[in-house]
């Protein structure tokens, strides 16, 4: 069975959580860590990687934290997962194993085809439907209590 690596789960439940608890304000990482478990030296790794890949925006301050980049339904899973491949392959480049004949050219070949459909899904599911499937099954977000009509 395929299954996605631990960063690549924190990476999509850290976008996730900010998109669905943000309420306006920046999210602090001391926020997500409470919220989903994610190790904190992790957790800020992994932030700094989105931010550098453009899916969120750091905001320094001391009510500082981070936001969407963008509106939550032009964020797809599948680039959230491309930026953790990206920095698990460079990691992963030298733990490269030699393989046979029939490796090479029938099991990779396989497995990068079904690489390709699964990434393929994972562009066609927006944070925005992961949000709204969330608020659907019950899931309380913090966002309401932060909402503020002041004037």
């Amino acid at each position: 069975m395929l299954r996605p690596s631990k960063k690549m789960l924190f990476a999509i439940e850290a976008v996730l959580d900010i998109a669905y608890h943000a309420g306006g304000e920046p999210v602090q990482s001391r926020e997500i860590t409470r919220r989903q478990g994610i190790p904190r030296r992790y957790l800020e790794q992994t932030l700094q990687q989105l931010v550098r890949a453009g899916i969120l925006v750091g905001v320094r301050g001391p009510r500082g934290g981070y936001r969407l980049a963008r509106e939550r339904r032009r964020i797809s899973v599948g680039e959230i997962v491309r930026v953790v491949r990206a920095l698990e392959s460079i990691e992963d480049a030298a733990e490269e194993s030699p393989a046979s004949a029939l490796g090479r050219q029938v099991i990779r070949p396989m497995w990068g085809d079904l690489g390709e459909e699964i990434m393929s899904r994972l562009d066609g599911i927006s944070i925005d439907e992961l949000c709204m499937r969330a608020y659907r099954d019950g899931v309380p977000s913090e966002a309401t209590q932060k909402l503020d009509f002041t004037i």
